[in-house]
């Protein structure tokens, strides 16, 4: 029987608390998206049992209802008639739903999406920073050559300009430009203006004295070098500053004016407002942690608060309390509070490696956490533990009780600079130093361990194809699309296309998704990835399937082949099959493809693409 759309949208008004508890909805090829007020008005029982429904889960602040390919948008069209709204996009409900979070998950979500795509050149630095820097101490003569100065520019390259990655990825992140991003992280850390690792080292700092009026406005010239947060509110404000100019200038001059002012306004208010607030930040933060430090109650405050003041930028000028320590006393025992604070980091970390099931996640994870151990904690705290933020807090936990393990039994080291595992190279007391290790790293694994939890469906064995003359058969073909929420393969053989080269305007745009065509040398299509079917075709051409991490896949052959209605098509499955990645689910007939006049291409779709920020597609990736 046909599906009553009318009902079905009712139904699902119905129960989720009305008209009156719907903030947004749009939909895209396979799925409802719902922006709600209250959940708890949301009987999502009753939801999941009504005639069309297939399947539902929340998303970064969204009910996600799914209805199938080809009927979602008659049950959209129903539901805009009976609560009287009007039609929106997708990106209306993501903003519905981003606006409608706590700010600080707003606020860490914008910190996760700019990180994520620069990861892999911050873990690889910092893992081989890690490596040199302890090669240099483990052999002093090693630091010495010319070896030990390449690979250690190398290693810190990543760091020296994280300022300009991270503006080039917020730019994309908040919709700028991201060559007016790249502009403004590379101001922020000038040769001009002194290096802020070593701004403490110096008794006058140089400055510009800008006269506005009838006042002097005095600036310090110190650059951003190992700053995260100032760089990512510098760039939010040039994409709005950029926003409004396109909005308000005349496009025959929109093409100089826009780019110069936005520069300039953002460049300057960056060094005369952002940049005095966080200087005074550091200097506040510095005067309270030699206070802390200078009691076990206060440096396992410092131990908790020291990750936090690592995403913010502000650890490099602890450097300068570690000197005045070996000045005056020959000991440096602020040395084990910071090593209490970035092992516990490597916990944690480390507790998420070993834990998910996600091999993205894995991949970031072990060696993030190896960094961490050898001193070096941005990849594991802005890769993963920031991202996830549970495994942050065991972190500063563990960090707590090590650095007050460490402050109580009076650890200290006769150098600074160094941390972690490189740290037995300078601590005082390496029987008391591997008991601090093992306290902050340890209680930060295990609580990271049983606080975090992936969200992962369970395996379950495929069923045999439904046709009885047709025997499952698996097949393994390369991934051609990726994200963090996995990997997708090529469901027939034949030659990979990019999706733009699809002939066919709504594909080749990217309306329904992105993702990749193939021109077929095959006549069978197998599951491209292990999940649940959530939508097959009336006309059997195309089949939809549910994976893991809210993955939606949708599998399209050939163009405008609906209008065959169903002949020289043969399904193996139906909505509801699990099915495995590999498993035979569908045969078409190409030559009948052909003789309809239509195109052959097989399109596989990431239907949902835009939630994930590191998607990438092509054959062998």
């Amino acid at each position: 029987m046909a599906l009553d759309y009318r009902k079905c949208a009712e139904e699902i008004v119905s129960h989720i608390g009305g008209r009156e508890n719907i903030v947004q909805a749009a939909h895209c090829a396979t799925r409802l998206r719902l922006v709600i007020k209250d959940n708890g008005k949301v009987d999502k029982k009753a939801l999941e049992n009504v005639d069309g429904v297939k399947g539902m889960f929340e998303n970064n602040g969204q009910l996600q209802l799914i209805i199938g390919t080809g009927t979602v948008n008659k049950v959209y069209s129903e539901f805009l008639s009976v609560t009287g709204m009007t039609e929106a996009t997708k990106d209306d409900v993501k903003a519905a739903a981003a606006a409608g979070q706590p700010i600080w998950k707003r606020m860490l979500k914008a910190v996760g999406d700019v990180f994520v795509p620069i990861l892999p050149a911050i873990v690889a630095s910092g893992l081989m920073m890690g490596f040199v820097e302890a090669m240099g101490k483990v052999y002093p003569e090693f630091a010495s050559t010319s070896w030990y100065d390449f690979l250690d520019m190398v290693a810190n390259t990543a760091f020296a300009y994280l300022p300009v990655i991270v503006a080039i990825s917020a730019a994309r992140v908040f919709g700028g430009n991201t060559f007016l991003g790249a502009v403004i992280g590379l101001a922020m850390i000038h040769a001009n203006l002194v290096n802020a690792w070593v701004v403490g080292t110096l008794e006058t700092i140089p400055t510009w004295n800008f006269g506005i009026l009838n006042f002097v406005v005095s600036v310090q010239k110190v650059g951003y070098q190992g700053h995260v947060i100032p760089v990512i509110i510098a760039v939010w404000l040039m994409c709005a500053i950029e926003k409004w100019l396109h909005k308000h200038t005349p496009e025959m001059i929109d093409l100089f004016v826009v780019p110069f002012t936005t520069v300039l306004v953002t460049t300057f208010i960056t060094f005369t407002v952002i940049g005095p607030v966080f200087s005074q930040l550091e200097t506040w933060v510095l005067a309270g942690a030699k206070i802390l430090v200078k009691n076990p109650l206060g440096s396992a405050v410092m131990g908790a608060i020291y990750p936090w003041t690592v995403v913010m930028g502000l650890h490099h000028m602890y450097n300068v309390i570690e000197a005045g320590m070996l000045a005056e006393a020959g000991l440096n025992t602020w040395m084990p509070i910071a090593s209490a604070a970035n092992f516990a980091q490597f916990g944690a970390c480390l507790a998420i490696g070993f834990k998910a099931r996600n091999a993205r996640t894995k991949v970031v994870a072990v060696p993030s956490s190896i960094s961490a151990a050898l001193g070096i904690t941005e990849p594991a705290i802005f890769g993963i533990n920031l991202r996830f933020f549970k495994p942050i807090i065991a972190g500063m936990i563990g960090g707590t009780v090590g650095a007050f393990y460490g402050a109580f039994s009076g650890i200290g080291a006769k150098a600074y600079g160094v941390t972690g595992i490189p740290g037995y190279l300078t601590i005082a007391q390496p029987v008391q130093y591997t008991i601090l290790l093992a306290i902050s790293g340890g209680i930060a694994f295990v609580l990271a361990w049983i606080m975090w939890h992936e969200d992962e469906p369970e395996a379950e064995a495929a069923p045999a194809p439904s046709a009885a003359s047709e025997p499952e058969k698996v097949m393994e073909f390369g991934t051609v699309i990726s994200s963090s929420a996995g990997e997708i393969a090529q469901c027939t053989a034949g030659k990979v296309i990019p999706y733009t080269d699809i002939p066919d305007p709504t594909f080749a745009a990217g309306t329904l998704g992105q993702g990749v065509g193939i021109k077929p040398e095959d006549e069978y299509v197998y599951a491209p990835i292990d999940g649940e079917i959530s939508s097959v075709a009336e006309s059997k051409h195309a089949i939809g399937i549910s994976g893991e991490n809210d993955m939606e896949v949708l599998i399209h052959v050939g163009v405008d082949t609906v209008e065959m209605k169903g002949d020289g098509f043969e399904d193996y499955v139906s909505e509801g099959d699990k099915v495995k990645k590999g498993q035979k689910i569908m045969k078409f007939d190409r030559e009948k493809i052909k003789k309809a006049g239509h195109p052959d291409t097989v399109v596989l779709l990431l239907t949902n693409s835009d939630d994930y920020t590191d998607v990438k597609f092509g054959e062998n990736i």
